[in-house]
């Protein structure tokens, strides 16, 4: 007799992507390293329709980027994810500049549980179904 087909490990619900994707957009990853000023940050805002940062751990950044960052926010949508390789962003761990406490209330989206590269989809997905901040905010959640 065979056994039943049981899952123990539940697939978390999809997320869908509105079609049809209405215009182009680009998309950039930034890796925080240290010892980086953030001179590669200057003019995203004007190049790109949306930035992902490459964080460090939980997602925390150099604190020279920090104001940078903050500038970029008010443009376009910059959602930061630890480069770590696996775990998520914090969300109300630390509280020191470039940390995740700090950078969302500076405008910045946590990536949660994605990686870089699987926010950087998400985000570009959004951005060419026309989406809006809260609705690309709403999506990381």
């Amino acid at each position: 007799m065979k056994a039943p087909l049981v899952s123990f490990w539940p697939l978390p619900p999809q997320q869908h992507v509105p079609l049809p994707l209405l215009r182009p957009a680009r998309v950039v990853v930034i890796t925080a390293v240290l010892g980086d000023e953030g001179e590669m940050l200057e003019g995203l805002g004007d190049r790109f329709d949306g930035v992902v940062i490459a964080a460090f751990g939980a997602g925390h950044v150099p604190e020279t980027w920090v104001e940078p960052l903050e500038k970029i926010a008010e443009q376009i949508p910059v959602v930061f994810a630890s480069r770590a390789g696996a775990g998520s962003t914090a969300r109300n761990t630390y509280g020191f500049a470039g940390s995740e406490r700090d950078l969302l209330r500076r405008g910045l989206i946590a990536a949660g549980d994605l990686d870089p590269y699987k926010a950087r989809l998400l985000l570009l997905a959004h951005l060419r179904a026309g989406a809006d901040r809260n609705g690309i905010t709403a999506a990381f959640a």
